[in-house]
């Protein structure tokens, strides 16, 4: 059994555990679920704005611990004034660390887009997104079928969220459905964790023409998210780079600053 699946069966279990304590109409009850969303794709798409989204994140399965003491309202607010054009959380805690708390206190500090980094598996985790402040919410095609994608795209969509669409290969790309507004190309193998920052570039001749392109993980070199640009990308997921600071704000203004003397 690789990450990725141990990762999924945890989530299974999870989200079961979670039903039960807490039922779907007790989360449409949430102020957040009336809330209107921001905009991903105009946020990344916008000219004036870095393209970057700033990811704030404790721990990974490849790094293990980054920075378990980060202060997740701190440093999302943080980036947002150094420059992001959006934050993503990771709400993970088994593997990353992360809370639907950690969420809800990134809503409370800035109105920028948020997307919800989650290994979705079950339309429960959608509405629960609504509910806790997201504007956005990630949909990895590597553990979803092409019905899954379709059906949990159109509910995100209903809610008034939008969704990234993530692949890593070719093969996945028959799981696209047009209601998705945002492409992403994970650089990260999860199966085990091997990234290379080559599977953007091969995969941007075949992703769909109207949708916003954003090329996930290793981004750690302003010059190549600049070159990644040039080729048609429009949003870069940048976390661990970040988090590995000290000060990740600091580090995502610096790291703004320089792409823009590279483009």
């Amino acid at each position: 059994m690789n990450i990725l699946d141990k990762i999924v069966l945890h989530k299974k279990e999870e989200v079961s555990r979670k039903k039960q304590r807490v039922k779907e109409a007790q989360l449409t009850g949430s102020p957040l679920l009336s809330r209107p969303c921001q905009s991903l794709s105009e946020y990344i798409s916008n000219p004036a704005l870095s393209g970057i989204i700033a990811e704030f994140k404790r721990k990974s399965p490849s790094k293990s611990d980054i920075h378990l003491q980060a202060n997740v309202a701190q440093v999302t607010a943080d980036y947002a004034q150094a420059g992001a054009s959006a934050l993503s959380v990771l709400t993970d805690h088994a593997f990353f660390g992360g809370s639907d708390e950690d969420l809800i206190a990134t809503r409370t500090v800035t109105d920028i887009p948020v997307l919800r980094k989650e290994f979705i598996i079950d339309p429960y985790q959608i509405i629960e997104a609504k509910s806790i402040g997201a504007d956005a919410i990630l949909l990895i095609a590597e553990i979803l079928s092409a019905e899954d994608v379709k059906s949990f795209a159109r509910l995100a969509v209903d809610c008034g969220m939008e969704v990234l669409l993530e692949i890593h290969s070719r093969e996945q790309l028959h799981k696209y459905h047009d209601s998705i507004r945002n492409i992403g190309v994970n650089n990260r193998n999860l199966k085990n964790f091997h990234t290379d920052i080559a599977c953007s570039l091969q995969l941007l001749p075949q992703l769909p023409s109207d949708t916003i392109k954003i090329s996930e993980s290793g981004l750690d070199n302003p010059q190549t998210v600049a070159g990644l640009k040039k080729a048609g990308y429009n949003g870069f997921l940048i976390g661990e780079n970040f988090m590995k600071h000290q000060n990740p704000g600091e580090a995502c203004a610096g790291f703004i600053r320089e792409l823009k003397q590279w483009i």
